[in-house]
């Protein structure tokens, strides 16, 4: 009969087989979890939506405010991200503005300068008209605007996506202003 005994190195090389298999399945497992987790959680349905902003009433005639939003495109790991803040520009009646936040130039946020009228990005100095057209400053453009409505005394904007040149279908087409 030949003798089947497991010498001492052989014992040894398959105690470190077995325990590089298990590190490396752990090691493995998250990695794996993370490259396809964007395929197995996804975004939420409502990539395009609908959003309020708040009734009519709260947005003065020929005032300039700001106002925060959930953002419909949320993942469950996005956290307080998904609270969006837009410029809200009421002209006159119903007749409405609603700006990104984000500068054009490089997506710093502007902020509103009542004093002046002008919309201001703290990054490289660029500047907007009320009207969120480019005043001066790297830009190229005016400020992005969201497709907005008021229906039944609430303004509501069409949120998902950030509104840029090519974002979607409201924009394509739509002239945008030269420097």
């Amino acid at each position: 009969m030949a003798d089947e005994s497991i010498s001492r190195r052989g014992l040894f090389m398959k105690l470190g087989i077995l325990f590089n298999g298990l590190v490396a399945t752990a090691l493995a497992v998250p990695i794996v979890g993370f490259v396809l987790s964007s395929i197995t959680r996804g975004r939420s349905n409502a990539y395009l939506a609908w959003v309020p902003l708040g009734p009519v009433n709260q947005f003065p005639e020929g005032e300039t405010r700001l106002a925060t939003f959930k953002n419909p495109n949320v993942m469950p790991t996005d956290g307080k991200t998904v609270d969006t803040s837009c410029w809200v520009r009421r002209v006159e009646g119903d007749q409405f503005q609603v700006f990104a936040i984000n500068c054009a130039h490089l997506g710093c946020p502007v902020r509103w300068f009542p004093q002046s009228g002008l919309f201001m990005c703290p990054c490289h100095g660029g500047a907007y008209y009320r009207d969120g057209s480019r005043a001066s400053g790297p830009p190229e453009r005016g400020l992005f605007e969201y497709p907005h409505k008021v229906e039944n005394g609430l303004i509501t904007i069409q949120a998902g996506e950030l509104p840029t040149p090519g974002a979607s279908a409201a924009l394509i087409g739509k002239k945008l202003p030269c420097a």
